[in-house]
Formats: structure tokens, sequence, C-alpha cells
């Protein structure tokens, strides 16, 4: 049974202080929305809350709920917990996140589509299918003409009209001026009759039902007519003189410009050059003048702003005498005089605040003189406030004048201006900003009226548009000079409406608008929000949420004018808008038409199919892309007539919602006035015999229904894929593509903007050359001129230009074309054939386009593919074709083929690095001029594509690669082929499924190529955690991406890493040798890190082998490895230590005395983690080296029980380890002193420690050995640590306790040690050893920081205190009180050493000092020889720093940061239920961190070391085993 469809999950991460109310999340209905935690959250107690309704709920705007977390992983980490949304709501929703306090940490918006349904089936019109078609509704006639007139839209095409508002018209006759919105338009009624919102209603549900065709509507919230009856009743619903008396001063300037109106139409200033018909630049100056001369000097209107001196002065004179103090609470430190504006701007009605003038100006006695002083300093810094306040009026007038002027200029000078003609009261000199509703007066007597509250509250602000305005600050409000400095573009027929902060602030207009709009949502699919960028959010919100609970799937339009993308954005979000109107003619040429299309929808043709569970990404506003609106030019006029038709089918071609205004088709050669215009729309009539009747061949009105029927089968039928190709510059090619059946549909526009009679066009069009196989043209349409009259403006109908029509032809065979002159097929490559297209009458205003299929072979091809793609999801079904030859390869299911593969198959599989490749005469996959793949396996693939994909960047490198060639394919199988077995099979059936490939047009390639590559991964992944534990396969996907560094670091090379085991140990995997075809054993050994330590001698070191293998390989559940690589590590003991370097035991190095100790420490782990896991102790092991000087032995030469080798390492410790490097010398080390060959190890009678090392080696994992001569640290270790370092004991002690734990069980035969001591023999329990090592670590590793402890041996040397000393008995003193992460190893494997306090205590100095984001700081930072920048090709004259000197000095090191938690993690629980709580946060948010990084990592893993604070460091291995390890661990013991 094939998969069933997957719900659409989109996944939004949530991060601190990410606040993305400018960020635009469009979904669908039916989604699923996840929030889940980034790393800065991780770990934290975060709430998510929203306002999207519960189910059953109804939506209220203020009311949040909390979102209930689910982690599928239970407690491990944070990384796939989420909560989410089920979304079956259309609207707009916001969601904000706290970590646990009242204040936001981030929030933003999700807008969820509406679903619109027509026709008698009520049948899905999805968005992208619209093609809607704009009418002026004044212009339909009575509601009974309507049908005739609207079947012109249903006759063309479209699925949906957009009709303005169908409410009683003001006085202007403006479609957009209301003077009743809850009244319909009486002109739709015929005479004698009234009718109502029922008949409307009636009519726009037949249109949906009988015709599909959806109706919407305008709202207008900002504005209404200024003859409304109600705003007379209530003008508190403007703006006027009594509620916003900041108006004042702009009323009076308004008024005064009226005056100077009548005086100029009276020819009064005429002398002074002004006269009633301007007509040039002087009259413009004169008017300059005039403002200049004689209006401002005497409206004085910077006195609305000033303060009247004398009576401040004589205020504060008198507070003064009376002895008035300031109050300095209200003042502050630093008191400056404030003035006071007037709230209601009466002239010289600003005050002073008297209490900033008694802190400001302070007379130094109470002298009459003192105090005239003060007052004399007040009077002049008031009158400097005057002064400034007269200047900056003169700054407005500055700009007034500038905008007067310039209105003037467009109005009756401009050539593109309406040319008013005489100054008149009809055409005044500038439009009034403000209503005055009573009889002209003289302008004295009317200014007097503004403090009359009964008559001023009657001047209303009218309502208009001020460019380049911020559209979230309303200009009509205070702190806006907008109305003071004539920068409104003023519409004089409206009135502003002011709806304050909520309805308590307007009741009455808030519930009239509201009715409104429920009356508009109840008879009409949607509505266009008018001036949607001026209207106030906050109303248009409240309204819309109104109009939701009438229509919840309301669709919601709007233009926007903002000039930002962030800016359009905050209104979609807020308002739930559905989509942006955009219109072609913003477009000044082709190219930029072309480019439109191709920003407003659709993927690349070729794109990625992408998962159904992916990342929420930020999207833009979905398009209703017009190829004219109705409130703009008239594209004949600006452009040429012959430009309507492939303008048009560009616009068509998009993959978005599409339309037009009516009058469009029909070749209206002039802008239909919102205004002015009161002829009726052409009716629809079979045989047109007059301007009031239209047909299909009327304009380019056949041309328009072909395009549109297009438009909404592509969308219809999922041709989501889209390409835009500018062949020359009138030229644009637009391919839609979909990408199941691989049919697309090509477009040829030719445009044209300018007039073919009058510009010279190319005869030549440049050949098109189309992939695939052309099986029909679609369409062929051309404008053509008839013989049918010219343009006569008709009186009673809106008609077109009859000269012109469209000659179009559909569905014909290419031969049959008229565009077409011929016809070739090329074939490009053995799998993409390519016709040639040569163009005949391909004229400017033609358009023509071809629907393509691929090739039949190649549709096969894709079919059988898409067949065998279903096995991973069924999104490759539609399309799909059974494959009549299935190849043997593919009969059998891949997950079942991948089922034979062992982990080490798997590791061959997925990864391997260049320098393992290398090893078998291979190397990694190389792009040229770009990059290598990090790995040879499928890993290095999918790290590219996981970057590629989610864009959809068909143009990297890499898809380029797979486009021009099959290498990479050839590379994948035959290296997968030539391993044979069941990696064989693997290669054999991704050879069958390129083969196919092969045969797909080169652009498919990249999609298909993923697709396998998805399917074989994921089959991959899936087959590698079966393989591994229940903690692993019920793990996070942080587990999971962690446990695959176990496979990623666990192979066999072709010459095994490992030295043979015992041929009496069972179950060691064998194969023939790749070098002598015999049988050999082939255990998986650890690399320690890529790709610096991943092959040959470097790949297996014992230290990092062994504090690797708990966390790769005994949490994974791969015990069988773990046993073989601890058994063979034994196999090669000598001196009593297991190697540094292994060289496969025969070139090993025994240079380092901690491997031991982790090597019993991983003994100790694997008996307690692996059923039954003692038995490993009877195991045989195969001494390599018999004796410390013995030359290698072969297998089975001498077999001993691993409990013997165990025993022989605490015998030769407790004797005492004293030897010189076998090959000592420059052969060996060439950067090493004689003196650093020589290996010491030895326990300490008085304290149980083990000791060792000198001051010119280094033993534990902090080895640095200096290598500058030009610094002269070459051959000095960076950081010896001899003496005892902690995390030895440690590791000895817990050895100890494990030991006696053995014996007293009867697992181990020994309980005591014999050693030689001064000639004797003596006999030393392991008990008294571990009880020794008990009694003095804490006393003596513990720095107290009290300088009168008796055990503290160096007072003076103490550099922090409250922390375990990092070594005891160094041969330098101070580096034993060096601040460094190991004791914290100690705490881990030896907890009971430490008391549970102190333990805490350095924990946290630790956490403090040495915490970074990813790892642990190395060293103190406050250590005169910390550095935190690691550079190892660095050479000069800095000692410490010098080619790396400072490895282990600084850097942060990932590795100890497991032992720091879980050390952590231990003791907190110790400490209080509270401790551990906050420590489960800080190991969840820090580890968060590296989940980032392993996600991100083209690695997929974590780095051995970062540079400090966390930046990347160039010089560490990408990937390292033992930071991969003790992730894990923590996850493991968390």
């Amino acid at each position: 049974m094939p998969p069933q469809p997957a719900t659409q999950t989109r996944v939004l991460v949530l991060n601190h202080m990410e606040k993305l109310e400018r960020t635009l999340f469009r979904l669908d209905q039916g989604f699923e929305l996840q929030f889940r935690l980034g790393p800065t959250l991780q770990g934290k107690h975060v709430q998510v809350s929203t306002n999207y309704p519960a189910q059953g709920e109804r939506f209220e705007r203020d009311t949040f709920r909390t979102l209930a977390w689910v982690n599928p992983a239970g407690l491990h980490d944070d990384s796939d917990k989420f909560c989410s949304l089920e979304l079956q709501v259309s609207g707009s929703y916001q969601y904000h996140f706290n970590n646990g306090g009242e204040e936001k940490s981030g929030g933003g918006y999700i807008v969820v589509n509406p679903v619109l349904r027509v026709g008698p089936d009520n049948h899905v019109l999805p968005l992208d299918c619209i093609t809607i078609q704009t009418y002026l509704s004044k212009c339909l006639g009575h509601l009974g003409d309507w049908p005739d007139r609207l079947r012109v839209a249903k006759e063309t095409g479209y699925n949906m009209i957009h009709l303005t508002p169908v409410q009683t018209l003001g006085e202007s006759r403006s479609c957009y001026s209301l003077a009743d919105q809850l009244e319909l338009n009486p002109d739709f009624s015929p005479p004698g009759e009234r009718l109502s919102w029922g008949d409307v209603g009636l009519l726009v549900e037949g249109l949906r039902r009988d015709w599909g065709v959806a109706c919407i509507t305008d709202v207008v919230y900002n504005h209404t007519a200024s003859n409304s009856m109600w705003i007379r009743e209530h003008p508190e619903c403007g703006y006027n003189m009594t509620n916003s008396p900041h108006l004042r001063p702009a009323w009076v300037l308004d008024r005064a410009l009226w005056h100077l109106t009548c005086e100029v139409a009276s020819g009064r200033h005429a002398e002074a050059g002004l006269p009633a018909l301007v007509q040039h630049q002087q009259h413009l100056d004169a008017l300059r003048t005039v403002l200049w001369k004689e209006v401002f000097p005497k409206l004085k209107l910077w006195e609305f702003f000033q303060v009247r001196v004398e009576n401040a002065v004589d205020q504060f004179r008198t507070l003064l005498q009376n002895g008035a103090k300031p109050d300095h609470n209200k003042t502050g430190s630093k008191p400056q005089l404030r003035i006071i504006q007037d709230p209601h701007y009466r002239r010289y009605g600003n005050t002073v605040d008297m209490n900033t003038a008694l802190a400001t100006f302070t007379p130094h006695d109470t002298s009459l003189f003192a105090v005239e002083e003060c007052c004399g300093w007040l009077r002049r810094r008031l009158e400097e406030s005057n002064g400034d306040q007269y200047q900056l009026m003169q700054q407005h007038h500055e700009q007034a004048v500038n905008c007067i002027v310039g209105n003037v200029l467009y109005e009756r000078l401009a050539d593109h201006g309406p040319k008013l003609g005489l100054v008149s009261k009809k055409h005044p000199l500038v439009t009034r900003y403000f209503t005055f509703p009573f009889p002209e007066q003289p302008l004295e007597a009317e200014l007097r009226l503004m403090d009359k509250p009964e008559k001023a509250c009657h001047f209303l602000a009218h309502n208009g548009w001020v460019m380049g305005d911020d559209p979230l600050r309303n200009f009509a409000e205070p702190g806006s000079n907008v109305y003071l400095r004539r920068e409104l573009i003023c519409w004089g027929d409206s009135v502003k409406l002011r709806y304050g902060d909520g309805p308590e602030a307007c009741p009455y207009l808030w519930a009239h608008m509201q009715k409104y709009t429920e009356i508009t949502a109840k008879h009409f699919a949607g509505v266009r929000l008018d001036n949607c960028h001026s209207t106030p959010l906050h109303v248009a919100e409240a309204m819309l949420a109104a109009a939701r609970v009438v229509r919840p799937n309301l669709y919601v339009i709007a233009e926007l004018f903002t000039g930002s993308e962030l800016i359009d954005n905050v209104f979609v979000n807020r308002l739930g808008i559905t989509s942006l109107i955009r219109e072609a003619m913003s477009a000044g040429d082709s190219h930029e038409e072309g480019r439109l299309v191709y920003r407003y929808g659709g993927e690349p043709v070729g794109g990625f199919v992408q998962p159904s569970l992916r990342p929420l990404v930020p999207s833009i506003a979905h398009a209703l892309f017009l190829d004219v609106t109705h409130d703009n030019e008239c594209p004949i006029q600006l452009r040429s007539v012959w430009d309507s038709l492939p303008s048009s089918a560009i616009v068509s071609m998009a993959s978005c919602a599409t339309g037009s205004t009516r009058g469009y088709d029909q070749l209206v050669p002039h802008q239909i006035s919102v205004v002015e215009e009161e002829r009726l729309y052409p009716r629809w009539s079979a045989e047109p015999s007059s301007p009031g009747e239209v047909n299909l061949q009327s304009g380019i009105m056949a041309g328009k229904l072909a395009l549109n029927r297009l438009h909404q089968e592509l969308s219809a039928h999922g041709f989501t894929q889209v390409y835009v190709d500018q062949v020359d510059e009138d030229v644009v090619a637009v391919t839609r593509h979909c990408p199941s059946s691989h049919q697309s549909v090509v477009a040829v526009c030719r445009t044209a903007f300018r007039n073919p009679k009058t510009h010279q066009y190319r005869d030549e069009v440049p050949p098109m050359f189309i992939p695939g196989k052309i099986e029909e043209v679609v369409l062929e349409a051309r404008t053509v001129e008839r013989h049918a009259g010219t343009y006569r403006k008709d009186e009673s109908y809106i008609n077109g230009m009859p000269e012109y029509t469209v000659e179009i032809r559909e569905h014909i065979q290419l031969k049959d074309s008229d565009v077409v002159r011929q016809a070739g097929v090329t074939s490009k490559g053995s799998s993409e054939f390519v016709q040639e297209i040569l163009f005949e009458k391909l004229t400017p205003g033609s358009v023509i386009a071809f629907r393509v299929s691929l090739d039949p072979k190649a549709q096969q091809v894709v079919g059988i593919l898409r067949r065998h793609l279903v096995q991973f999801s069924p999104k490759f079904l539609p399309g799909s074709l059974d494959d009549p030859n299935t190849p043997a390869a593919l009969k059998t299911p891949l997950a079942q083929t991948m089922s034979q593969l062992s982990l080490a198959d798997i590791n061959m599989l997925l990864f391997r690095c260049d320098a393992e490749e290398q090893e078998d005469g291979g190397g990694c996959y190389d792009i040229p001029s770009w990059s290598s793949l990090k790995y040879a396996g499928l890993q290095g693939v999918m790290s590219v594509l996981a970057d590629v994909r989610p864009q959809n960047d068909l143009g990297h490198p890499f898809c380029d690669n797979l486009r021009q060639g099959d290498w990479m394919m050839q590379y994948i199988s035959s290296r997968l082929e030539a391993r044979g077995g069941a990696l064989g099979e693997v290669g054999g059936w991704l050879a069958a499924m390129f083969d196919y490939l092969k045969h797909v047009p080169r652009y498919l390639i990249p999609c298909y190529f993923d697709a396998i590559m998805v399917g074989i991964y994921t089959t991959a992944l899936d087959h590698t955690f079966s393989c591994m534990s229940s903690f692993i396969q019920q793990g996070s996907t942080f587990v999971r991406l962690l446990a695959l560094g176990s496979v990623q670091m666990c192979g066999v090379s072709r010459v095994p890493a490992l030295p043979p085991l015992s041929p009496m140990l069972r179950d060691v995997p064998q194969r023939p040798s790749p070098l002598t075809h015999t049988p050999e054993q082939c255990c998986p050994s650890l690399a320690a890190g890529l790709p610096h330590f991943s092959s040959g001698i470097f790949r297996c070191w014992g230290r990092d082998t062994f504090i690797s293998l708990r966390g790769l390989l005994l949490v994974t559940g791969r015990h069988l490895e773990a046993r073989n690589i601890i058994l063979a590590f034994a196999g090669t003991l000598r001196h009593g230590l297991i190697p540094n370097l292994l060289g496969e035991g025969r070139g090993a190095r025994y240079n380092c005395r901690d491997a031991v100790w982790w090597w019993l420490q991983c003994v100790q782990d694997y008996c307690s983690t692996v059923p039954d896991g003692a038995l490993i102790l009877s195991c045989p092991v195969a001494r390599m080296y018999p004796s410390d000087d013995a030359q290698p032995q072969p297998p089975g030469a001498l077999d001993q029980p691993l409990y013997d080798v165990i025993q022989e390492v605490m015998q030769r410790h407790l004797q005492g380890i004293q030897f010189r490097e076998h090959n000592a010398g420059q052969q060996l080390d060439r950067n090493m002193t004689d003196e650093g060959f020589n290996v010491e190890a030895k326990v300490s009678r008085d304290t149980g420690f083990v000791y060792g090392g000198n001051r010119f080696n280094c033993g534990t994992w902090m080895d640095k050995m200096g290598e500058s001569e030009q610094a002269k640290n070459k051959g000095i270790p960076a950081s010896p640590r001899d003496g005892s370092a902690v995390e030895i004991v440690g590791l000895c002690k817990s050895t100890l306790r494990w030991l006696l734990e053995l014996h007293k069980h009867g697992l181990f035969p020994y309980s005591t040690l014999t050693i030689q001591r001064e000639g004797k023999e003596v006999c030393v329990s392991y008990e008294d050893w571990n009880r020794k090592i008990q009694k003095n670590f804490e006393k003596l590793f513990f720095v107290s920081g009290d300088p009168d402890d008796p055990r503290e041996l160096h007072p003076e040397l103490v550099h922090k205190a409250g922390i375990y000393k990092d070594s005891y008995g160094a041969s330098s003193p101070w580096c034993d009180y060096q601040l460094r992460p190991n004791f914290t190893i100690a705490m881990v494997v030896a907890p009971e050493l430490f008391s549970v306090k102190k333990a805490w205590q350095a924990l946290e100095v630790a956490e403090e000092k040495l915490l970074g984001p990813l790892g642990m700081k190395t060293l103190d930072p406050d250590d005169m020889v910390y550095c935190g920048v690691y550079d190892n090709a660095l050479d000069n004259d800095n000692y410490n720093l010098a080619r790396g000197f400072n490895y282990h000095q600084g850097p942060e090191w990932l590795w100890p940061v497991g032992y720091f938690l879980r050390a952590k993690l231990y003791f907190s629980r110790k400490l209080s239920e509270e401790a551990y709580e906050q420590t489960v946060l800080l190991v969840k948010n820090l580890l968060s961190q590296h989940y980032i990084h392993l996600e991100r990592s083209p690695w997929k893993g974590l780095p051995e070391l970062t540079n400090e604070n966390g930046q990347y460091c160039p010089f560490s291995c990408e990937s390292q085993a033992w930071s991969i390890a003790t992730v894990l661990e923590v996850l493991h013991d968390l």
C-alpha cells in the first residue's frame, strides 16, 4: 500500500527577543503550524500564547490562550519539543512567547488564507485561479440591468467581480465618497421602487451559484461624504476645531486661502501680477509674493505657539516674592525651562512650567534686585523661545508656499494636469482643507467663529493623502503639521473620520461603521479596503473581525502605497489581507513587467520537491496582479493600444490572482473617472447593434477570454513553476510548468509600449528554443485594425475603440500556425529534445502560447521514475507510470536491500572523508570551480542539498554539475557497486535509478536526483537507527544526529587499523583482504576526528578511542564493536600502558599516562552497560608484546584472559613504570628533547595517587609540544601536567572501586597486588589503595583559599579559591593551581571523592570562568598565559602562541563540556530539587547550541574545539569523536 499523503506542517522556530511583527507568514487552512524552541530558548520555561481560537470558540483579538507543549522524545532534550495549531479558520492571528516572566520575549503574526467557493457544486476557487474585473457600480444602472452588464465579465472568463461601493454617494458623485454607509444607492432602484440589501444579496448569490462568479466590494473607513447627514448630526465623528484644537492654525490658514481665491477670482490681485487666469511662471511668482507679503503677515500663525511674556514674568515675580521654592522631585538634577503648549491652541496661550522656572532661575538672595535679575533672565529666555516659534512657523510657511504653488502648477499649467482655467469658487486656487457649512463672512468675522464651540464643531477636516508620509501615522492627529504645511493632497468631497483609540472615544462612529461592515460581509464574498494605508490599523482590525464573524472565509484585498515591503507586511499581518493589489502599469518596460510575473508567484521550473514537514519561511504578500487598476491612467494613453493584449497575456501567465478593470478589454482610450463618469457600461449582446452593446469581437475581449481560461487552467492543474525569459527588448516569454506531469505552457508575448505606427520595431524576432515536444498552439492572437469607424466618445455609454479587434485562433497544430514560420527539432544530448521556433508574424501586440510536453520517451521515463519514488512519498503518484521492464535491482524494495547492511557498511554508504577514501585510491567528489564534497558517501551530497533545496537554488554549482553531465551519478553508484556484497546491491539500485534519471531532460535532473537521494538517505537512516539501542531508536532528533557520529567515526579501512584479535574469540568479523584476498579480520575502529585524524597511523589514538567509546558505541548499543576495540587495545599492552598512537600496534607509541585509565574505565562501562557484560573479563586477549622488549607476536601466540591483563596494569603501576621510548630520537618525534622520551608512571605510597611524567613531556590529553624555534618553545610542553593529574587520580579511584566490587561478586580473581619494594615482596590490597585515595583526595586537591590552611603547601600560588587543583605535585607548583576543566572528569567517574558543597562551589566557578557557547576554556581566562585563539600556522617570537603553543591554554574544547554537565547533573541531585531543575535547564539550553551546530554543519559533527567565545577555528577537526560522544552521554544521563 503506498504511503498516504501527509499533513502539511510548517515549523516556526522561536528565538529570544525575535519580534517578527513585520515578517509575513502565510498558511492555508488545513495546515499544521508547529512552534519549536530555538537555541536561545531551549531549557527555559517558555510559554507560547495565541489569539487563534480553540475549536468551537469565537475569535477575540485580545483573548490569548497558552498552547500545550508536546515532547515526543520525553525528557532528553528540547530539540523535538513543540506546540501546535491546526489551522482551520481564516484571518490574522497573533502569537507571542515569554520565558518565565511577564515580559514578551518575542512574537509575530500568522495569516490564514480563506477558502472561496463558487458554482452550483460549491467547488473551491483557489486564490491563484482568481481572475477579477472591477466595475464602477454607479455605471451599472438599475439593479435589474446589472446581469446584462455584468455578463460581460462572465463571457470573457472572469470568475470574480469587484464592485465599487454600492451605497448612497455624496454630492461629488465620487464612487468613494459615501453619503450614507447603511443605505443602498437609490440610483439602483427603478422609478417608483425602493430596492433593499436583500435584493443585492440575491443578485450576488445568483452570480456565485449560477455563473461561478464571486463578488466583492469596497469598504471605506477613512472618510465620509462632506454632505453626509449623520456627520452633521454627529460632528464628533470628524476632526473639528473643538475636539482637535491643534488644527486651529491650519484652519485659519485654510480660510485665508479661500478668501485669497475669492480675491484672485475678482481680479483684486491682477495689478500685482496675479490674474484670475494663471498661465505662466510669472503668475506663480506673484502668487508667492502675495502669500508672503499679504497673507502670512496678517494671520500671525506663530502666535498660536507663543507665550505672553509679560504675563509669565509677572507670575514668576509674584512666586519669587512669596518665597516659592522648586520641587526638585519633579525637575530632576538638571532642570530645563519647560514651555507648555496650550491644549486649546489660543494665541499666546502657551504657559511656563513655573516649577522648572524656579529651578532654572534661582535668586542668590531675597532682595528686590536679585528677584528682578531672575525675572530678566526668564524674560530673555521666553523671548528666545517665542523667536524660535516664529522661525519654525516661517519654515512651515515655506513648505506651505511650495505646496500651494506646486498644486496650482499641476492643476493649471502642467500638460498632464486638468488645466482648470480661471480661478473661481468652483475651481479655487487650492482645494479647501476644512468644511465651512455657514454663510461666508469677512475673514475676521469667520475667525471669531472658531471660539464658538457650537459653530467650531462643524469645521471638519477633509481627507486626502500625503506623498511620502509614514503610513502608520495618522496625519490628522496631534504632532502632525500636514494641514498647516499644506502637504495634504486633499479630497474636498470627503471628511476624515476620527475614531480615537477605541469605541469609547466615539461610540456612534464605531457602531455605525460596524453595522456597515456587517451588511457588506453578509452579501459579498470579500472586501477591498479602500485607502487602506491611511485607515487607522486598529479600526480596520476591529471592522474586519466583525466582518469575519458574519463571513469567516472573507476575501480581503487592498492596494498599499507604503513604498516598503516591511510596512506592507504590517498591514497584511494586522488585518489578515489575503491579496495585495499589484499593477503591471507600474512597469516601465517589458523587462520589468516580466520581472513582476516572476516576483509575484511560483517556484522556479525544475524546483525541488519539498517535504511536507519543513520550516515556515517568510513570504511576500499574495498578489492580485492587474493589468491596470480602476483609479489609474489608461494604458492606451501611456503606452499604445497595441500593448493591451500582450501585457494582459504576461499578467495572465502569473502564478497568482490576476485581473483587470472594465473598459480595458473594450479598449476604452481614457481613464474611466471614479468621480466624473456617469455613463453606463455596455451590455452583453451576441450581435451588438449600438455602442451600448459588446461581444467577443469588441476590443481584445476574445483574447482576454482565452487568457483567463488559460490562467484558471494553469492554476487549477498545478502549473506552479514559473520561468520568465526576456527574449529581446520587447519580447517576453513566460513558462508555466507542472512539476508532476511536466507539461508546460509557454506564452511568447511581443509588447508594444510604443505605438508601432510611430516607432520603428525590429522586423526580425530572435528564434526560441523550447525543450520538449510542442503538443499544440493553445492560442495565437494579435491586435489588428478593422474598418468599423473611428472612436468617438458616446454620450450614454462607456464605449471603446471600434477600429481595433483581436485576431485569435485556439488549439491548433504547430504546422497550422500563422505566427510560426518554421519549427525544427534538435537533440541536446541523449535525453533532451528541443524545438527551434522561427517566427513569421509575431508583430508588436501579438501573443502565441504553446502547450509543451516532454518527448514521449522522456515522459515515460519520468513516469516510471516517479513510480519507483512512490515508496518514499505519495507526492510522486501523480504522473507515475508502471515499469513494464523493471530492472532486477529495483524489484526488491530498497528497505529490504538496505536491511542486509552492517553499520560498518553504513559508514561506507553515508560517510568517509577524503583522506579515508584516498587510502582506497579514491577521493571525495569534486565540483570544478566550487568545492569537493565533505564525504564520499551520501552525506556529502545531502549536506549540500540541505542548503540548496529549501531555497530552490537551481543556479548552485552543484545543480549545474548535475545538469552538465552524469559524472556525479556515476561516481555515487560505481563507488558502491565496486564494494560488492550488500553495498554493491545498494549501488546497483542507485545505478538502475540513475539509468532512468539520465534520460530525463537535464533541467529536471536536480529535482529527481534530490528525490532519489532523499529516498535512499532516509531509508539508510531508518535502518541505521533500527540497529542501535532503544535509547537511540526512541530518542529525539538531536540524539539521533549524535548517534550518526557513531557511524561516521566507526569504520574499517583498506588496511584494518586494529591489531588482530585472538583466533579463540568468537564473532569476530571477517572479510577477504583487499590486498592478499585471503580471509582477514575487519573489526571497525574509531577515528579520532575528521578530517585530520581519520586515516593511516593518525586514525586511532588510545586516549581518544576510550574517551569516545562509551558514547559512540555503548550508548548506541554497538556492543560487539566495543568489545573488539577493548580487546584489540588490550593486546597491545606494554610497560603496563596501552598506546597513545596505535599504529596498528606495531608502530605504537607508549608516551601517555592516561590512555590506560580511560581504557579501564571503558571496560568498567562495558561490564555495567552490556547484558552479561562481565563475560568480557574472561575473553582471550592476544598479547602482541608478552614482555616489554618482545617483538610483535602473531595473534594466538600468547592469549591471556582480560582480567589478567587488567591485573598487570594495576601491578605495573603500583610497582612503578619507568622506561625510555623504543626508537627514541628525532625519527620518532622531531620536536621532543631527549629527556622527553623518558616515561614514568608510579603510585604514591602516601596518597595512593598515580603520578608521573616530567617537565619535558606531556602524558595527558593536554599534550601540545612546542614546535617553534623562533619563539624558543620547541621541545617544551605547553602543559606537561606532571605529578598527579586530577582526572587520572579520579579514573584510578573509579577502577579500584569497580575491581573491589567485581571481586566481591566473584567476577575478578584478584584482591591484592604483589610488588617488590626495597628487595622485598610486598602485598598491597585493592581495599587499602582505594581507601588511601579516598582519604587524601579532597584534602590535597581542594583549594580552600584559607591562607592558614595547614594542608595548603603553596598558599601564595592560590589564584582561584573554591576549586580543585588540576594536578598535585607538579614540578612547577603553580601549574597545580591553574583552573582547568579536568576535575569535572574525576567528579563523574569517582563522585565519592567529592563533598557535595565543595563540588558545587567548584562547578559554579568553572561555569562562570570556563564555560563557552560550545566548549570549555582549557585555561582560566584570568591566567597570565591564557590565549583563546588557536593558530597552528602562526610562527613568530611569541613564546605562548607560536605554532599553536596555546592549543590547551584557552581554546574551548567541546568534549570536557560533557563531563562538566554530567558532574553538574550528579551533584545538583545531591544538593536540592531546585538545583537539579535549574541544572536541567542549563543542560538543555547549552546543548541546544550543539544541536544547531550539528544540524547546520555539512560534516554533521561537532568540532574538536572553537576559539574563544565559540568562534570558528579553522585548525580544528570539523567533527571529533569525543566531542560527539560526551554530549550524547549527557543526554543519556539526562
